[in-house]
């Protein structure tokens, strides 16, 4: 599976060692040894030894593979920096694409805290040391003892990938690691009022080209009221948020859950969380790992489930999600069949009689220009601009998703004696009971307006004229529409398919 010579340097890698970890493949190699870095002549301050080793990664490698290094006493910094072979590959294969990270001397173990950071495949060298990291990395003290690198062969090419990496040490008594600070949990907000966000955003933390600070001024500049920051597998970035938020702009905490078998946002956890992804759905963790992004604080929505690219199509199923992005980016093809997946949830709900039901929501994903912050944005009605209310609407489905700030748009349905249920709630009238059903929008110029049921698209309305305002209103009953939830559409572009949305709601349910 994986052949591993000695480097540069004389740099000690033994035998190596195998095993299979509780969850996914992973395999352990030889060490690289530091051990005359303790000699008389390499302990004076600020010099430097380096190791470089290199191997071969085979086709079927592990999930993860780790490369022991002992580091002895005295070292203030750490510096790693690799590269690979991207040889030619036939049409249709995939190439090779390799990702890292580090663990420190307390471990590799799933949930380890000695997990010391990810850059994935966004750099090719990273530098940890007490005072400071590189973004996606945490800093704190370089003890002694046998810290990992950690190597993520996330595709692997037919000829194998060849690596190199050199290990640099430097020595020196350790500095004093900042206490970090986090945004405050609650802006001033508008009292209960519809609040605009966007949940899934990537900065220079993991592989996102923009800073926190540029993010949170695009994010003022499209208009939201919140957002929740989500880098891939590191909560490096909280601490960076800090001076970032304000009375106007809440700012909540969270990750990118990036397994092999699709990515799921830890939204709004704990300051300084970090959630374990190095795991498949066969090994049966994932249920304990959302529990756990719970415990922590945080609500678990599975990101773009029919996603395209490798590793991105959620193969966990959605007993665990709090609420499912069904909306991510720019509206595309895979957009519309997470949309379609999402309803058909709701149509099992409601056929077993079942309460519980799994809102959806939108984000951008942006990482860089030309990304959109904001396209699409989930709009939630909220007590107040907090993290709880903020989640506590998620969960609750009390929210709609618009294309910008531009789009707003108010739905519900009323019946019996003078009932009414807006987005999110259920309309307790008899299954005979008349109920209307009215949508208003604006900001649609163009758009065509839907009412979607258990039973497909009842009711579709003209185009909305140049003004971007309209409203459409439909008669049903509980017993012919379960439920009622409406879309948003733009003119279609390809004959046979629907337009893209513009905007859509959860659902009103209907009936006692």
């Amino acid at each position: 599976m994986c052949e591993e010579q000695g480097g540069s340097g004389g740099a000690g890698v033994g035998r190596r060692a195998l095993f299979t970890a509780a969850a996914a493949t992973a395999v352990t190699l030889g060490g690289v040894s530091f051990a005359e870095a303790d000699d008389d002549g390499a302990q004076q301050d600020g010099a430097t030894v380096s190791r470089t080793v290199s191997g071969t990664l085979e086709p079927g490698a592990a999930d993860f593979v780790y490369i022991p290094v002992e580091v002895p006493r005295g070292v203030r910094e750490l510096k790693v920096s690799y590269g690979y072979e991207k040889p030619q590959v036939p049409a249709g294969t995939q190439g090779n694409a390799l990702d890292i990270g580090l663990f420190d001397e307390r471990g590799t173990g799933l949930g380890s805290d000695g997990f010391r950071g990810w850059s994935g495949g966004a750099r090719t060298e990273f530098t940890v040391s007490a005072e400071q990291a590189t973004p996606g990395y945490l800093p704190g003290p370089v003890r002694a003892g046998t810290w990992h690198i950690a190597l993520g062969p996330y595709t692997v090419a037919p000829q194998g990938l060849a690596y190199e990496i050199t290990i640099t040490l430097t020595k020196g008594a350790q500095g004093r690691t900042p206490r970090p600070s986090f945004p405050p949990e609650r802006a001033r907000g508008r009292g209960r009022a519809w609040y605009r966000g966007d949940c899934h955003l990537h900065s220079v933390h993991s592989d996102g080209g923009r800073t926190p600070a540029e993010i949170a001024a695009l994010a003022r500049a499209a208009g939201l009221d919140f957002i929740n920051t989500s880098d891939h597998n590191t909560s490096s970035s909280h601490p960076e948020w800090a001076d970032l938020a304000g009375d106007d702009l809440l700012i909540v905490l969270g990750e990118e859950i990036t397994t092999r078998n699709g990515h799921v946002l830890a939204l709004g956890t704990d300051p300084g969380t970090w959630i374990d992804w190095r795991y498949r759905a066969r090994d049966n963790r994932w249920g304990a790992y959302a529990r756990e992004t719970r415990k922590r604080g945080g609500l678990v929505v599975p990101a773009h489930p029919h996603g395209t690219c490798i590793g991105c199509n959620w193969k966990f199923g959605l007993a665990e999600a709090d609420a499912v992005e069904v909306w991510n980016g720019p509206y595309t093809p895979d957009d519309e069949m997470s949309l379609a997946d999402w309803d058909n949830t709701l149509v099992a709900a409601v056929r077993g009689g079942r309460a519980d039901w799994t809102p959806a929501m939108g984000n951008s994903d942006a990482h860089r220009d030309p990304d959109v912050v904001g396209l699409p944005q989930t709009v939630v009605l909220a007590d107040d601009l907090s993290r709880q209310a903020i989640q506590e609407g998620i969960r609750a489905g009390r929210s709609y998703v618009a294309e910008s700030s531009a789009v707003e748009v108010a739905f519900g349905a009323t019946g019996g004696r003078g009932g009414h249920a807006g987005i999110g709630e259920r309309l307790a009238v008899d299954a005979a009971a008349p109920v209307t059903v009215r949508l208003d929008v604006k900001g649609a110029p163009g758009c065509t307006l839907h009412f979607v049921t258990d039973q497909g698209t009842l009711f579709t309305s003209e185009a909305v004229d140049g003004s971007g305002s309209g409203s459409a209103a439909w008669h049903t009953t509980p017993s012919y529409a379960a439920y009622v939830r409406a879309e948003v559409r733009h003119p279609a572009t390809v004959e046979g398919l629907p337009g893209a949305l513009a905007a859509f709601t959860n659902p009103v349910f209907l009936g006692g």
